[in-house]
């Protein structure tokens, strides 16, 4: 039957048309109703085609035309449009669950609530498409472009979205809970609200990307780049941050309660209100004081005497220290410190000595100035090492917290191992008034 007849046949009041027909040309035709269900129709032209409401179930429309068609309303359970061209397409309000549409044109396409359930969208087209409430859960999105997509609101729970390109689209109020993301390019999207529940994010770039209020409860973010990302009101309860990084993240009022941040930073990022790992509500640490500024009182200063000590009859200082601190008043013992950021309450910067000697110098000012002191008041330190190849690296640190002409005395020593394998560790004594 060629198109002429079809449309004849339609014209009558046929709707049901289930025989063979490739490569059949119905540009802009009116096949409202139509049932083409288990029929080949592999490369017609239904091109600015009305098809509301049509059945495509099990139908091949492999390499078909659609560009510009009406759509709207169809169903189309496992049908196949692999290398179709849908771009400009309305299919609003669709069921396509299962359908085959790998390799297929949907670019600018209107896909509002349609049901892709299961579909398989391998390396698809969805440039600037509208997938806003789509239900694309258990989808297969491998290498899809979704460039500037809409899919707020969209169901993508358990969606493989791996090396899918996803830049600026917008996922505001999207399910994609354990959905596959691992290669995904996702600069510039947005996932305000999102559910990212148990993703797996590890070693991913997401600095500078816009997570407000999102929830990435039980995800893997282990090694991922976080830089300036906006992660405000979001949920990481039990995320996995071993070793992300989150320097200058905003995390205002962010819930990290029992997230495991070993090894991460967070220089610089905004903990302002954040619920911390251990539930507690995050509080400045010392550390945030600039250094050389803590103010000693009159009293303390009057009542403490510290005297420096020095002698030729002994080996000179090589650093940072002197031979002997003569002081009176009363006594501080300051336990060794490693690099353990009390706002997370895990060890940090795992691999890097310099920062964990300022960390470990950080926790000592925070102790220090809980006992009214200040770095000027302590007499004597002990450097634990794990390495003593790390030396210079650590008195390079240590040496901006303490003056050579001032400083205390000191040991240092290499150990077999320190607490939670830290490279350093620290430990003072100071005098402060009585």
């Amino acid at each position: 039957m060629d198109a002429e007849t079809l449309l004849k046949k339609y014209a009558a009041g046929g709707r049901q048309f289930d025989k063979n027909r490739q490569g059949i040309d119905l540009k802009g035709a009116d096949l409202s109703d139509i049932n083409i269900s288990g029929a080949n129709w592999d490369g017609a032209d239904l091109s600015e085609a009305t098809l509301t409401r049509a059945k495509f179930n099990n139908t091949n429309l492999s390499r078909a035309s659609l560009t510009n068609a009406n759509l709207v309303g169809i169903e189309g359970c496992s049908t196949n449009l692999s290398w179709a061209d849908l771009s400009g397409a309305d299919l609003s309000g669709s069921n396509l669950n299962s359908a085959n549409l790998n390799y297929a044109n949907l670019e600018q396409a209107n896909l509002i609530g349609v049901d892709l359930s299961s579909a398989k969208l391998i390396y698809a087209n969805l440039d600037t498409a509208n997938l806003s409430g789509v239900n694309l859960s258990s989808a297969d999105l491998t290498g899809a472009s979704l460039a500037e997509a809409d899919l707020s609101k969209a169901n993508l729970t358990k969606a493989d979205l791996g090396q899918a390109y996803l830049n600026r689209c917008d996922l505001t109020l999207a399910n994609l809970s354990e959905a596959i993301l691992q290669s995904a390019k996702l600069e510039g999207s947005i996932f305000h609200r999102a559910n990212l529940y148990q993703v797996d994010l590890s070693g991913m770039n997401l600095a500078d990307m816009d997570f407000t209020a999102a929830s990435l409860q039980s995800a893997n973010l282990k090694k991922a780049f976080l830089q300036r990302a906006n992660l405000e009101r979001v949920n990481l309860r039990w995320a996995n941050l071993i070793n992300a990084n989150l320097d200058g993240a905003n995390l205002r009022r962010a819930d990290l309660t029992g997230a495991d941040t070993y090894g991460a930073t967070f220089k610089d990022a905004d903990l302002t209100g954040a619920i911390m790992p251990d539930g507690e509500v995050y509080k400045p640490i010392a550390s945030q004081i600039e250094i050389g500024k803590q103010v000693a009182s009159l009293e303390k200063v009057i009542s403490m005497t510290r005297k420096v000590i020095r002698t030729d009859n002994a080996p000179a200082p090589v650093g940072p220290y002197n031979q002997a601190i003569a002081a009176s008043g009363q006594l501080l013992f300051v336990a060794g410190q490693i690099a353990i950021d009390p706002r997370l309450g895990d060890v940090v910067y795992t691999d890097d000595v310099k920062k964990q000697t300022e960390q470990v110098m950080a926790n000592l000012e925070a102790i220090l100035t809980a006992a009214g002191a200040t770095f000027a008041d302590v007499v004597k330190t002990t450097v634990f090492l794990a390495d003593m190849n790390d030396f210079a690296a650590v008195n390079a640190v240590y040496a901006k917290y303490f003056p050579e002409n001032t400083a205390p005395a000191r040991a240092c020593v290499e150990v077999s191992r320190l607490p939670k394998n830290v490279l350093v560790e620290i430990e003072c004594i100071a005098v402060i008034s009585g």
